[in-house]
């Protein structure tokens, strides 16, 4: 009997659980997560701060029962050094774990900007519940909010707190908002999107420090007066930016980014780069030791290079490909590819693979400035490498298509250059020939 011990509770944890249980009866599973909740999505916190849902909504799993019901041990730890050889793990609670199988999915943990002040009372990254919960208590309506970072992530937080009521300002250091994302066209008119719902933007720009507010003393004093902490009142903090202005706020939120949390894995002889380096089995270096999600790094088949792709339905998919391998069932991960779809204030925006193209390769654009409209085209011969879109949605489905199958267009490559708006007609008179035409007509319909 194996005993299989996952390291991380969220999505690709959980996944990889079910699919060995689903696959090996008998055999022992331990699912170890280092936080106090039950399995949870972080890609629903926005959603909870919204109040779209509460905190059962964003449980992987709503059964209070779930895993004792699969006969799944679940430990609340942290995992503070592995010793591959040896399997075994140590955990900070003084504990050690054995294993015959492991697979690491835990995940990404947000990058802490070397800012002074970044540890007041009142700054908070927005990543876990406990996160989310101090931030309820704090977004309050006309409540003055200043956010670190607009990329991807950053966008998401921002279109939860735009709906909490709250005075947002927003400051991104690269020149344009989800720089990662989009060229200068498209990031600055979802930048110009943004100032006119509303929410103050400074590109270029970033946090220098963060300090108490002159007046935190005496609204401290009035607050402990009518029994509330000294955090929960206005003029708390003061963020100075690195353009010369300083902006009053009553909450601080870093999204500056995240990176794979893979710290543990020093001198643990598993071969990490960017994020834990895994074949098509999603096994790493060392034979019975696997990884999958934020914090794995798989062969992206567009780029031809290994990629950490921190999205939710790729770590799904390596979750269930290395669970299988893990149970002895011989399957491969077909790749992962970056894809991203963002909703920013109700303006869409999209980017599949390469979207900034490569030196070799050839470019459509076309931009409608009145209507909000733009679409990016980055091509390798005949393959669609890449491309990004905002307010263009009627494309989403054949971009990925493209993007994904790389599909050879042949003298529809010529066309497109010219027009880039033909890419469904394109995608169907080309996909039907290489054995793509259902995944073709799905992609029209969406």
């Amino acid at each position: 009997m194996t005993h299989h011990v996952i390291l991380g509770a969220g999505p690709a944890g959980v996944i990889a659980a079910e699919t060995i249980r689903k696959h090996a009866p008998a055999d022992t599973i331990t699912l170890v997560g280092d936080e106090p909740d039950a399995p949870y999505s972080r890609m629903a916190i926005p959603y909870l701060l919204i109040g779209n849902i509460d905190e059962r909504g964003t449980y992987l799993r709503k059964s209070a029962t779930h895993f004792d019901d699969l006969r799944i041990t679940q430990v609340k730890a942290r995992v503070t050094q592995v010793d591959a050889q040896r399997k075994q793990l140590q955990l900070d609670n003084g504990s050690t774990l054995g294993f015959d199988k492991l697979l690491i999915a835990t995940g990404s943990h947000p990058v802490r900007p070397p800012i002074a002040g970044i540890d007041l009372p009142g700054v908070h990254p927005c990543w876990t519940l406990a996160d989310a919960r101090a931030i309820q208590a704090l977004a309050k309506p006309g409540a003055r909010v200043l956010q670190m970072g607009a990329g991807f992530i950053g966008c998401i937080i921002m279109e939860a707190l735009a709906s909490r009521g709250v005075k947002l300002s927003v400051v991104e250091m690269g020149d344009r908002m989800v720089p990662r994302m989009m060229g200068p066209v498209a990031g600055g008119m979802i930048r110009d999107w943004c100032e006119a719902k509303g929410v103050q933007v400074f590109t270029g720009a970033k946090v220098e420090a963060i300090e108490s507010g002159a007046d935190k003393g005496l609204l401290g004093k009035l607050a402990a007066a009518v029994g509330l902490s000294s955090d929960d009142v206005g003029g708390a903090l003061r963020v100075r930016l690195s353009n010369g202005q300083t902006i009053e706020a009553d909450l601080v939120i870093s999204a500056t980014g995240v990176r794979p949390a893979i710290g543990y894995l020093q001198d643990s002889g598993i071969t990490c780069l960017q994020g834990v380096l895994t074949d098509a089995r999603m096994q790493t270096n060392v034979p019975g030791v696997y990884a999958a999600g934020d914090c794995a790094e798989a062969f992206d088949k567009v780029s031809g290079k290994t990629i950490v792709s921190a999205i939710q339905p790729n770590a799904a998919e390596q979750a269930r490909v290395a669970a299988l391998n893990m149970v002895g069932q011989d399957t491969e991960l077909k790749g992962v590819t970056q894809i991203n779809v963002l909703d920013t204030l109700g303006l869409i925006s999209t980017s599949f693979g390469n979207w900034e193209g490569v030196a070799s390769g050839e470019h459509a654009a076309l931009t409608d400035q009145a209507a909000g409209r733009h679409l990016s085209l980055q091509f390798k011969d005949d393959v669609l490498i890449g491309c990004n879109s905002v307010g263009w949605t009627e494309h989403v489905g054949v971009m990925r298509g493209l993007v994904e199958g790389q599909v050879h267009l042949g003298e529809w490559k010529d066309r497109l250059l010219q027009d880039p708006t033909r890419l469904v007609d394109a995608y169907l008179a080309c996909a039907q020939g290489q054995g793509q035409w259902a995944g073709a007509q799905d992609a029209r319909r969406r």
